[in-house]
């Protein structure tokens, strides 16, 4: 029995889906990437955090983007597992709202770990 496939499974790395809460600017500058990319954080955001739960994604969306931008979105992608056990789950004030808190410079690594592209999933207003 040939197991050169079974090998070639175990070397597919395993994925985790997260979300991303995102005004219209970061959106326009995704899809200039082909949805595969995150743009640099600006000189004063020191981390990227993408978070773990859609409904946490929607809250920041709808209330935070909105009122900041008119307008907000949640992405949706997945990250290589290996790449993540490199990070903590960070709670942001509460056990529902938990991220990744990605140092700015980890970007472009973090770019490189997305599998497939980066969807939206959500808009709002809707």
């Amino acid at each position: 029995m040939d197991r050169t496939g079974d090998r070639a499974n175990q070397a597919v790395s395993k994925t985790v889906i997260l979300w991303r809460p995102v005004g219209p600017a970061e959106l326009a500058l995704i899809e200039q990437s082909s949805m595969r990319a995150f743009p640099p954080r600006l000189p004063d955001q020191p981390i990227f955090y993408p978070v773990t739960t859609e409904d946490y994604a929607i809250k920041i969306a709808r209330d935070w983007n909105v009122a900041a931008s008119g307008s907000g979105f949640v992405t949706r992608f997945e990250v290589r597992q290996d790449f993540l056990d490199n990070y903590r789950v960070e709670e942001a004030g509460g056990r529902a709202h938990r991220e990744y808190w990605i140092p700015a410079e980890d970007l472009d690594a973090f770019n490189a770990a997305i599998v497939g592209e980066i969807q939206v999933t959500r808009r709002f207003p809707e």
